[in-house]
């Protein structure tokens, strides 16, 4: 994976912290970045499909669970 620079403001107080405790600013923001990304791309998949999730929710609801019989617990 390759690396880009880029430039974030931050509270100095959060930095200073930071920097005092020897956390990696790059790495955790980040994983912050990563994370967040992840969680709007879920969010939009879900707001995408709402219409077959609404309706297999729907179908389960009248019908029961798909190959319900064959389930041994």
């Amino acid at each position: 994976m390759s690396r880009v620079k880029v430039n974030l403001t931050l509270d100095a107080d959060v930095a200073a912290t930071a920097r005092s405790l020897g956390l990696n600013m790059s790495r955790l923001a980040e994983a912050a970045i990563a994370d967040a990304a992840k969680l709007e791309r879920n969010r939009l998949w879900r707001a995408e499909n709402r219409a077959a999730i609404d309706a297999y929710t729907d179908e389960v609801a009248r019908e029961g669970l798909p190959l319900a019989r064959y389930r041994s617990f």
